[in-house]
This record gives C-alpha cells, structure tokens and sequence, in this order.
C-alpha cells in the first residue's frame, strides 16, 4: 500500500505550481507579482491534498480540474492583458514538466510518481527539489529561445530613453516592417510599450493605461505648459487599422547600444509590440 505524507503532497504540488505560474508569466513578459503566484500555488497544492482525503475523490473528475486550473490562473494572473496566453504556457509547461520530472525520478530510481494528476512522493526533498530545479531550468531555457528573437543576430538591441533628468532602459527589435515616421520632420519613430515607461516621466505628467487608449484626451489633459511641446498625437496604420492615433513624446535623446543619438520621437503604445515579452521596443532598420 502506497503511504502518502500530506506535508510532503502539499509542499511537493505547492513548489511545482509556483514555478510553473513564474515560468509562464516570464514567458509571456508579465510583471512578476510573486505573492500573486504563491497564493495561487499554495491553492493548487490543498487542491492536491483533498484529492486524497476521504470523500472527495470526485475532485479528480475532469471538470473539477480544470475549475482548479481557472481557479489559479485567476488568482495568480487576474487582470492581466495576456492571461490567455499566460493560461496556454502554463498548460504547456505542465505537460512537460511533468513529464521532466517523472522522468529524473525514474532513471534515479527514486520513485517520484504522478497519481490523480498530482506529483506525491515519501523521498528527501532535497532529490524532488533537485529534480524541479533541473525542470525549470531547463524548460525555461527552451521555451524562451522558442519565443524569442535573438540578440545575437544583431535583431535586439538595447536603448536608453532620457528625458530630463529621468531615464528608461529597454529592449528593442529591429523591425524592417517598422515604417513609422514623424510626418513633421521624417524621422524615424521609436514605438514602445507605454506601460514600460512609467519611470521615464514626472509625477503628474506620467500617461494612465487610460491615457494611452484615449491618446486625444490624453494630450488634452497632458500637454498643457512647458510639456505642449513634449506630447503630441501621432497618425499610424498597422493591420486592422487604418486610420489610428498614437500618443507619443520627445525625448532628449536616445542612446542605441551605447551610440549615443538625439531628440527621437518615442510613440507609446497602449498593447505589447511582443509576441513572447523578449522586447519593449521596435524600431526602424
């Protein structure tokens, strides 16, 4: 007869969940709201427990795991932009992980097993620690180099945006298809992340989410005084749109890779410009 410890369950599923929420969400270039994440941890792990407790073995019916599934997803990524595509890589990564570390328990004869979905084992926990820390790593690695550029072909680079005194870093791509320009003085136009330049500005003129969604009212409310000639409506079109506004903002000047460059037109955008959170920034070739 299997003895299972319900410490050891608890603390085994409490650990796995965590690192998969933060490997899913570094994946998809979240902010890492780690408490967020063991909340919903500690959660996946007392669903753990109560599949085994007497009576509740309904719990490991189909539907009662994806409910838990929400449920932590929820709890940990709730409000998110990207929570769908914070929710697929956390499933993807659990396939794999489990099977990663299912795997180093069997070739070390450890007997780490996976029974009602769940990882439970009676070993040390430093070997199941091991074990997920080798996961993790491992499929952390591959994953971003799935869904990242890479910086070593020469497509990501690293600006620094000034603004007075304030100053912002950031990882760019070279996008050729990044045609953006300043229709006053041609010049190529950076378009980065609004949310990733908080930073950048002063207390009071600092652009809301709202403000990069209402661009027009933003520009209202933010360009008034010494900042009128700061802030300005820029027209874009992209697939979908054809007649858009962007807020955006003249910056002292840019630095690229250490070059230094001069006043640049910064557009801010109110989505990610990513498809997997590698970068915050596109700029022209």
């Amino acid at each position: 007869m299997t003895v299972i410890y319900v410490d050891t369950l608890f603390f085994l599923n409490t650990l796995v969940d965590y690192l998969l929420l933060l490997a899913a969400a570094r994946l998809a270039g979240e902010p890492l709201r780690r408490w967020r994440f063991a909340l919903g941890a500690a959660l996946g792990g007392l669903y753990a427990v109560a599949i085994f407790l007497p009576g509740l073995g309904f719990l490991s019916h189909p539907v009662c795991r994806v409910a838990s599934v929400v449920l932590m997803m929820l709890v940990s990524y709730g409000g998110s932009r990207r929570l769908l595509r914070q929710g697929v890589l956390f499933v993807a990564l659990t396939f794999a992980f489990g099977g990663g570390v299912v795997a180093i328990g069997l070739m070390g004869g450890t007997g780490l097993s996976l029974g009602k979905g769940v990882f439970y084992s009676a070993l040390d926990l430093k070997v199941v620690l091991l074990s997920a820390a080798v996961c993790y790593g491992v499929l952390t690695l591959v994953f971003q180099r799935l869904a990242r550029h890479s910086a070593t072909s020469g497509e990501l680079v690293n600006i620094k945006l000034y603004l007075g005194e304030n100053t912002a870093d950031l990882t760019a791509l070279v996008d050729t298809g990044n045609t953006l320009t300043d229709p006053v003085s041609g010049q190529p136009v950076v378009v980065a992340e609004g949310e990733r330049l908080g930073q950048l500005f002063p207390q009071g003129k600092r652009p809301s989410l709202v403000d990069l969604r209402n661009p027009t009212g933003a520009l209202t409310r933010l360009g008034t005084g010494e900042w009128k000639s700061r802030f300005r409506l820029l027209p874009y079109r992209s697939v979908g749109v054809d007649h858009g506004l962007l807020l955006a903002v003249r910056v002292d000047r840019m630095e690229l890779d250490g070059q230094r460059i001069g006043p640049m037109l910064v557009a801010l955008s109110p989505t990610s410009v990513s498809d997997g959170g590698g970068y915050q920034a596109l700029i022209g070739a």
